[in-house]
C-alpha cells in the first residue's frame, strides 16, 4: 500500500536526535493537513537543510540580532567566505527577532536579491534559503519586505535543480497568507501560469509536484479566490495535471497526491458550477480512486496518512455531484461500487476518525438524493442493515444516515417495504425517543413515508408499540414535532389499529 513519505526528500544529519525531529515535523505536518478537514487552512512550511546539524536550534534573542547585523556587514564585502556567511545567516534568520532586525537593515533585501541573481550557484542556493527562512516568519511585515525577490523566485521555477525549485515554491507559498498586497503582486507577476508550467514540466519530479500543490492551495484558499484566482487556474493546464497526479506513487508516497487532492477540493468548494471540472473527468477520477481506497480499507489496510487523502477526495465528489446532471451520474460517477466504498469508510473510521465517517455519509447522501440507482444499490448489496446500525451514533453521523434512509424511502414505495423488512421500524422507535430534535424530526419524516407506503408497514409499526410512542410524543413535545405526530395518528394510523388481532395488539 502507499506510504506517506513527507520528508524523504528533506533529509538532515544522521542520528537519533534527527529522527526524533523528523518525527515531530511529520506529526506537525499531519496535524496541519488534518485541520483542513474541518476548515480551510493556510499554513507555512519550513524545509530542513540537507547538512543542518541542529534543525530546531533555539538561540538567545539578543545574540541572534547581533549576529544578523554582523553577518549583513560581512556579506556587503565579496570574498571566499561569502557562502559560509550566507549559510550562517539562514540559520540565524530562524529567530523571529533576527528576521525583523534583518529587514530593518538598509538595502538588506537588495543585497539578498543581488546574491540570488548572481552568477555563483552556491550563493544563489544559500540566498534562497535565507528568503525561505524569512517567508516562514510569524511577523506579517516580513512578507512584504520580501516582494523584491518574488519575480526572480518565479523565474527560477523553470530551473533544473529540484532542491532550488522546491525552496522557491515553498517560499512563494509561505509569502501568500500574510498579506493581500503580496498575494496581488504575485498574481500580477504571473504565479498561476508559472505554477502551471512548473507542474507541466516537472510531473515526474514528485517532490516539486508536492511543493506546487502546497503553493497553489495557499492561493486557492484566499477569500476572493472564486473571483480572481480560480478563473485563471481553470484556464490553465493545472486542473488536468492535478487530476493526472492524483494517483499516489508506490515508492514516493501519498504526499503529492494529497496536495493535489486538496487543491481540487478548494476549486470545487469555491465554485457554484463545476462543469469545467466535470468536463475534465474529475468526478469519475475521484470516484474511481475512492473505490480503490475503499477496497483497501475494507481489507483492513489503513496506512498512515490514508485518511488525509480520502477526505479531500470525498469532498470533491460531494461538491461535484451538485453540478452533475442526474442523467449523467451513471457515466460521471462510474458503477455502484462507490456506495460500497463509502460504507467501508463509514465502518472503518467511525470510532477513530468520526469526521471522516461523517464526510462519507454526506457523499452517500448526495448520491442517493439524486439517483434511484444508488438507492437500489444500497438495498440489493445489503448495505442498509449496516447503515441502520449507525443510527445510535452522534456527531452528525446519525442525522446524515437518516437523510440517506429518507432518500431511499422517498424514491419508491417498494423501497419502503424493504426498509421495514430490514428492521428500520424498530430503529425508528428508538430514534423517536432521542433528545436530539433534528433526529426526531428526520425520524418522523421517514416514518411518515414508510407508513403511507402501505397498510402492512403501518400495521407492523403499530404491532411494535408505535401507537403509544406517538401518543407520548403528542403530549411531551412541542411545535412541529407534535403536529406531525398528531397528523400521523389521526390521518394514517388509527384507522389501522382495529385490524390488529388479539394475539398481536397494537399497543
Amino acid at each position: 500500500m502507499w506510504r506517506l513519505n513527507k520528508v524523504r526528500h528533506k533529509a538532515g544529519r544522521h542520528g537519533d536526535s534527527l529522527e526524533e525531529l523528523k518525527l515531530k515535523r511529520r506529526e506537525h505536518e499531519k496535524a496541519l493537513r488534518q485541520a483542513r478537514r474541518d476548515r480551510q487552512l493556510v499554513s507555512k512550511r519550513l524545509l530542513l537543510n540537507d547538512d543542518e546539524d541542529h534543525p530546531e536550534v533555539t538561540m538567545d534573542t539578543s545574540s541572534g540580532e547581533q549576529d544578523v547585523v554582523s553577518l549583513f556587514t560581512k556579506l556587503q564585502h565579496s570574498g571566499p567566505e561569502r557562502e559560509a556567511h550566507l549559510k550562517a545567516l539562514s540559520k540565524v534568520l530562524r529567530d523571529p527577532s533576527a528576521q525583523l532586525t534583518f529587514i530593518k537593515q538598509e538595502n538588506s533585501m537588495h543585497l539578498l536579491v543581488g546574491l540570488l541573481t548572481g552568477s555563483d550557484a552556491t550563493c544563489r542556493l544559500q540566498a534562497v534559503r535565507c528568503l525561505h527562512e524569512l517567508s516562514h516568519s510569524p511577523h506579517t511585515n516580513v512578507a512584504p519586505a520580501c516582494l523584491p525577490a518574488a519575480p526572480y523566485l518565479l523565474t527560477y521555477l523553470s530551473g533544473q535543480s529540484t532542491k532550488f525549485t522546491e525552496l522557491c515554491l515553498y517560499t512563494l507559498g509561505n509569502l501568500c497568507p500574510d498579506s493581500d498586497i503580496v498575494k496581488e503582486k504575485l498574481l500580477a507577476q504571473g504565479i498561476i501560469p508559472a505554477l502551471a508550467n512548473c507542474i507541466e514540466n516537472q510531473r515526474h519530479n514528485l517532490a516539486v509536484v508536492e511543493a506546487v500543490g502546497f503553493t497553489l492551495s495557499q492561493f486557492l484558499q484566499a477569500k476572493d479566490a472564486a473571483e480572481k484566482i480560480i478563473p485563471m487556474v481553470l484556464a490553465s493546464s493545472l486542473p488536468s495535471n492535478l487530476l493526472l497526479l492524483l494517483t499516489p506513487d508506490p515508492k514516493f508516497g501519498l504526499a503529492p497526491a494529497i496536495e493535489c487532492a486538496w487543491c481540487l477540493h478548494y476549486l470545487t468548494c469555491s465554485m457554484k458550477d463545476n462543469r469545467v471540472l466535470l468536463a475534465h473527468g474529475a468526478l469519475l477520477q475521484c470516484s474511481s480512486l475512492l473505490v480503490s481506497l475503499g477496497g483497501a480499507v475494507a481489507e483492513g489496510n489503513k496506512e498512515e496518512g490514508l485518511e488525509l487523502f480520502i477526505c479531500p477526495l470525498l469532498r470533491c465528489v460531494g461538491n461535484l455531484l451538485s453540478s452533475c446532471p442526474v442523467k449523467e451520474m451513471g457515466t460521471q460517477v462510474g458503477d455502484v461500487r462507490i456506495a460500497v466504498a463509502l460504507c467501508a469508510f463509514l465502518q472503518a473510521y467511525l470510532h477513530t476518525e468520526p469526521a471522516l465517517a461523517r464526510e462519507s455519509a454526506w457523499v452517500l447522501n448526495n448520491l442517493t438524493a439524486h439517483s434511484s440507482a444508488f438507492c437500489s444499490a444500497l438495498l440489493t448489496l445489503n448495505l442498509v442493515p449496516g447503515l441502520i446500525q449507525l443510527l445510535p451514533f452522534s456527531q452528525g453521523i446519525n442525522t446524515m444516515i437518516m437523510r440517506i434512509l429518507a432518500n431511499i424511502a422517498h424514491k419508491k414505495k417498494e423501497f419502503c417495504a424493504q426498509l421495514a423488512h430490514l428492521g428500520l421500524l424498530s430503529a425508528l422507535c428508538a430514534t423517536l425517543k432521542m433528545a436530539d430534535q433534528e433526529m426526531v424530526t428526520l425520524s418522523m419524516d421517514v416514518l411518515y413515508m414508510l407508513v403511507v407506503s402501505g397498510p402492512q408497514v403501518a400495521e407492523e409499526f403499530l404491532r411494535q408499540g408505535g401507537l403509544s410512542l406517538l401518543e407520548a410524543i403528542q403530549y411531551n413535545s412541542e411545535g412541529e414535532i407534535r403536529r406531525r405526530a398528531t397528523h400521523l395518528l389521526e390521518e394514517h394510523l388509527l384507522s389501522y389499529s382495529s385490524h390488529c388481532s388479539d394475539n398481536n395488539p397494537c399497543s
